[in-house]
């Protein structure tokens, strides 16, 4: 109870905590990236002082030992000394890539970047003199590369465990919903069919009464339309049953239902090939999805324009395409259209596309979505099917 009292509060205060730490890792290391540079620039001014001494020796057997002995010390970064435009002495390099000199210049160039060059030289005793020798270009080591791009690979670990988390606490809330859904559904076909058993009984009395046949039958209509809802509700909330059916004759239906109890201010059209088209379907929830389709798109254009359905078949899969001349709707809306919730009408809980969207795709295994759409042009929805 008190956990959800406070449940934003301590969501804010484990994401600030969370942003916290990263940024305490990613400045400490900074602080380490700086500190381990500033002790290699260390190293190679010891070892440039000690090159300078050399050079200062008159004394040429003494020289090789000495440098063999500077480079033989803990010094791995990559290196070279330049006199005049030509590499005198090297270390921790590929001997080929200094020989060409577009990769000694792309040397030179990134080096620089990374360390400010250190000039050799040494004082003539003859002359009492300054003289350079040549200049210092060095790299950072290995390890201070690694250590560079440490805090991206960091970013990167905590971006993707974030992406993990995200990933399953939304494929989990979205459980929990179909979950809520599912027991609504069921709940709801539970409810409508205690009165709707009382109907049936009560129509069964007024045909013993002296009570017009005429007003029975509409009766009987609409009680045959609350089974069909109950029917549908009942099965949105499981795993329905798919049959071998033929889209076409199923389609027809549905549209000669929705037309005959639809404004005359809407123009209907329907364009279906004369020959069955098999199809695992469940009829009652195709039905459903025709009709949210067919209604929505009535909304749309506010009870006034034309609506036209096709069925189309291809090589293994059939189409079914509705379309309106209605408001349209822009290219953002077309996946959010199908979210829970989501609608544009004043009325309505936003859930007749989000169903067929259920319907077709999770119960059926096939795809619905907004084939083509302009704003104040009107909306093309399909369904696809694979054929049996």
């Amino acid at each position: 109870m008190l956990f959800s009292k406070y449940r934003n509060l301590t969501r804010w205060i484990i994401v600030v905590a969370s942003f916290g730490i990263i940024s305490l890792i990613l400045w400490n290391t900074y602080v380490f990236f700086q500190k381990f540079k500033i002790e290699e620039r260390t190293k190679m001014d010891i070892w440039a002082t000690a090159m300078n001494n050399i050079m200062s020796n008159p004394l040429e057997e003494n020289i090789n030992p000495v440098v063999d002995k500077v480079f033989a010390s803990e010094i791995t970064n990559p290196m070279f000394i330049i006199n005049k435009g030509n590499v005198i002495l090297s270390n921790n390099i590929d001997e080929k890539k200094l020989e060409n000199q577009q990769k000694l210049n792309s040397l030179i160039e990134r080096f620089s970047e990374e360390n400010e060059p250190i000039e050799i030289w040494y004082i003539d005793k003859d002359t009492n003199q300054k003289v350079v020798h040549g200049n210092l270009y060095y790299g950072n080591s290995e390890v201070l590369n690694k250590l560079k791009y440490y805090p991206l690979a960091l970013l990167l670990i905590i971006f993707l465990f974030a992406a993990v988390v995200y990933f399953f606490y939304r494929s989990s809330k979205i459980a929990t919903q179909n979950k809520l859904w599912s027991g609504m559904a069921k709940e709801t076909a539970h409810q409508i069919g205690t009165p709707l058993s009382s109907l049936i009984g009560w129509t069964e009395i007024l045909k013993t009464e002296n009570v017009s046949p005429d007003y029975i039958a509409e009766i009987e209509k609409d009680i045959s339309r609350l089974q069909t809802i109950t029917e549908r509700f009942s099965k949105i909330g499981s795993l329905p049953t798919l049959e071998k059916a033929d889209i076409v004759k199923e389609t027809i239906e549905s549209y000669d239902y929705l037309k005959a109890r639809s404004s005359d201010l809407i123009e209907f059209e329907l364009k279906a090939p004369d020959e069955a088209i098999y199809v695992q379907l469940n009829k009652q929830l195709f039905s459903w999805t025709i009709e949210n389709l067919v209604k929505n798109a009535i909304d749309a254009m506010k009870g006034k324009g034309k609506l036209s359905i096709e069925i189309l078949q291809l090589e293994n899969i059939v189409k079914v395409q509705i379309t309106d001349t209605g408001k349209g709707l822009s290219k953002k809306q077309y996946k959010t259209i199908f979210e829970p919730g989501y609608t544009t009408k004043k009325r309505g809980w936003g859930l007749g596309l989000s169903l067929a969207k259920r319907i077709i795709e999770e119960f059926h295994n096939g795809k619905i979505k907004v084939l083509h759409s302009e704003v104040k042009k009107g909306t093309t929805m399909q369904i696809e099917l694979k054929l049996v």
